[in-house]
């Protein structure tokens, strides 16, 4: 092959390959308003008596076509709570690895861009309900959550997070 044609045919694939990878990102995304790393602000946020957080900061990434979250927290009395999952938003069961204190499954489903609600359950039964809202602007992202967590502590919670 000559280097003129080489070169031509090494660019073509870098272009066929950067836009593969774009396509492939643009359509995985199916709640890319909610991707990154969001920090907990105490004092912007209302919780039920004995239940806040001394801290929170989650994560979500792409992860093949659905959404994988992370979250850490530190519970008033210390305790560290670590959790994962991933949703695609299709309504269904997905399990939770870790220590939530929502459940052992998330359901999470698309209302528009920006907004996702959730039922989480422990067991089968339904324990928190949530209205996720990230901000036009995407630097703040509200969870609004309501029901009874698995310590058995009414949650009835509007949680303000920033983007990080």
């Amino acid at each position: 092959m000559q280097a003129a044609t080489r070169q031509t045919y090494l660019f073509a694939m870098v272009v066929v390959t950067v836009v593969l990878a774009i396509a492939g990102t643009a359509l995985a995304q199916p709640g890319s308003s909610n991707l990154g790393t969001w920090k907990l602000n105490l004092a912007k946020s209302t919780f039920a008596p004995g239940t806040a957080p001394k801290s929170s900061t989650f994560t979500n990434v792409v992860a093949g076509a659905g959404i994988k979250s992370t979250t850490d927290s530190v519970r008033a009395d210390g305790t560290a709570v670590h959790s994962e999952y991933t949703v695609v938003y299709d309504g269904k069961e997905n399990p939770i690895a870790g220590n939530s204190l929502n459940g052992d499954t998330a359901a999470g489903t698309r209302v528009d861009a920006n907004t996702v609600t959730f039922v989480y359950k422990k067991n089968g039964k339904v324990t928190v309900t949530s209205t996720n809202v990230v901000s036009a602007d995407r630097k703040t992202y509200t969870i609004t959550s309501k029901g009874t967590n698995t310590l058995g502590q009414t949650v009835n919670t509007v949680a303000f997070y920033e983007k990080q």
